[in-house]
């Protein structure tokens, strides 16, 4: 028999599995799909900059007052609204998602955060472990499911375009336009990223409001509510509403957040690269539209078994040399990006290229999100909303520079905040290392009555590493 933490952990997981299977292939094809004056592109620059804002006072009003589970129940309506969108896609039916999307979108990922460190805190107590160990299994059990859903995702995008009967052939002519070699600003006009035909991208959009609603339903019968009685008892004592709205801000006194900065940044940039430039200026400027499914399939799986790999490794090998891992894979990927000229006779490289970026990010987001609620567990909602908010910055001005900056300078702003990343970060973990955050103590949500008879059920969540 499974624990009831770990039972609501791969509700969670599966949630975000279908979920994100709608969301994630329709965010890796809007460069391609809607490429027109540069819509799908711009429509992911609204999402993430609605993604700041709504970081900004959101997530803790909404989380204290809605609970863990409610949150997300409510943040994925709004990424569903998207793929409805989508169905029709021109500037005011595509910005006006986008930015509903965006707003329920650092709502959801902080209450996801703080569901999961709440429940890893729970069983490490019940189990007499290091809270830091239990957390980082979690987040690696739950990253191994999440990012699996960019197989499914991009596999049904994949078979439905594969259908298309008007897919063409790339000249030799095109194909020195593709990768770093040119600019990379007029391969939209190629043939090869015409949009398909009307009827395959509704079934597509079709099948994703379809999973993204089965989403919904999973999360709101399954998932367990843990914070009722916290969410009970905010309401009853309610806090004035400026020192909820500033929570966000307040944590950034702590230096270890600012100097976290840059990492969470770089997260964005590092995934926006992959899902608007690698597909748009390698994969289908040299493959065609209907092979970026394939392509970032290996990436997701890639990146969901690794997740799921690190995610135990790290009690053994400590995050230090995991974030080294990734580091040296990113920066080697970069370098080959800059001299690589992509060609249809290569079909193995591209796989290559995304299978090794698939790893990299398997590290960046396990890691990241379990190093937030390991130093800021005390202020879990508010951290971990500064989390998207910084990470949500990294996408946007990435998707911002994505229709005027040349390929070449990308990459080199890409290896830019690598480079900025690897001086920062080893600060926060020597931090740690040398005075670890001391632990804290979390009531498990029991009832009232349960409280009244016994304190003993009280957590202590470990935090040293």
């Amino acid at each position: 028999m499974i624990s009831r933490n770990l039972k609501n952990v791969l509700v969670v997981s599966v949630g975000f599995l279908f979920l994100f299977t709608a969301y994630g292939g329709l965010q890796n094809l809007q460069s391609s799909l809607n490429a027109e004056q540069g819509m799908g592109v711009a429509s992911l620059s609204v999402i993430y900059a609605s993604i700041i804002v709504s970081s900004m006072f959101l997530p803790p009003i909404m989380i204290k007052n809605l609970g863990c589970k409610w949150t997300i129940v409510a943040g994925m309506a709004c990424y569903i609204s998207y793929s409805f969108g989508n169905l029709y896609p021109r500037w005011y039916t595509l910005i006006p998602t986008s930015v509903v999307l965006g707003l329920g979108g650092s709502p959801l990922w902080a209450a996801k955060c703080t569901y999961l460190t709440i429940s890893g805190n729970k069983q490490a107590a019940s189990e007499g472990k290091k809270g830091s160990d239990v957390i980082n299994q979690y987040f690696g059990i739950f990253f191994f499911m999440f990012q699996s859903s960019a197989v499914w995702g991009n596999l049904m995008s994949s078979l439905i375009f594969g259908q298309d009967a008007s897919i063409a052939d790339i000249s030799e002519e095109h194909l020195q336009f593709c990768g770093a070699a040119d600019c990379g600003l007029n391969i939209n006009n190629n043939t090869t990223s015409t949009r398909p035909a009307e009827k395959l991208v509704w079934t597509l959009v079709g099948c994703y409001i379809g999973v993204g609603v089965l989403a919904i339903l999973i999360v709101a019968v399954f998932l367990d509510n843990i914070d009722r009685q916290q969410t009970s008892q905010f309401r009853g004592n309610r806090e004035p509403f400026c020192h909820t709205f500033l929570s966000t801000f307040r944590v950034l006194k702590d230096w270890r957040l600012v100097t976290l900065i840059p990492l969470t940044m770089y997260s964005g940039f590092e995934q926006s690269f992959l899902s608007g430039e690698y597909t748009q200026n390698y994969v289908t400027c040299a493959l065609g539209v209907h092979q970026v499914g394939f392509v970032m399939m290996c990436f997701g799986a890639c990146n969901s078994l690794c997740s799921f790999l690190f995610g135990r490794l790290a009690q053994y090998t400590g995050r230090a040399a995991l974030f080294c891992l990734a580091a040296v894979t990113n920066f080697c990927c970069i370098i080959a990006l800059l001299f690589w000229r992509p060609h249809p006779d290569q079909l193995a490289v591209f796989f290559v290229f995304a299978a090794l970026w698939g790893m990299a990010d398997a590290i960046w987001q396990t890691q990241t999100n379990a190093l937030y609620g390991i130093l800021f567990s005390r202020n879990k909602e508010a951290a971990f909303a500064n989390y998207r908010m910084w990470e949500s910055l990294g996408f946007v001005i990435a998707f911002a520079y994505s229709t005027f900056l040349c390929l070449e300078y990308k990459l080199y702003i890409l290896l830019a905040f690598l480079l900025l990343t690897i001086f920062t970060y080893p600060i926060v973990e020597f931090n740690e290392h040398k005075n670890p955050t001391p632990s804290t103590k979390e009531a498990v949500h029991l009832n009232d009555k349960e409280a009244a008879q016994t304190d003993e059920n009280k957590i202590t969540s470990q935090t040293l590493m």
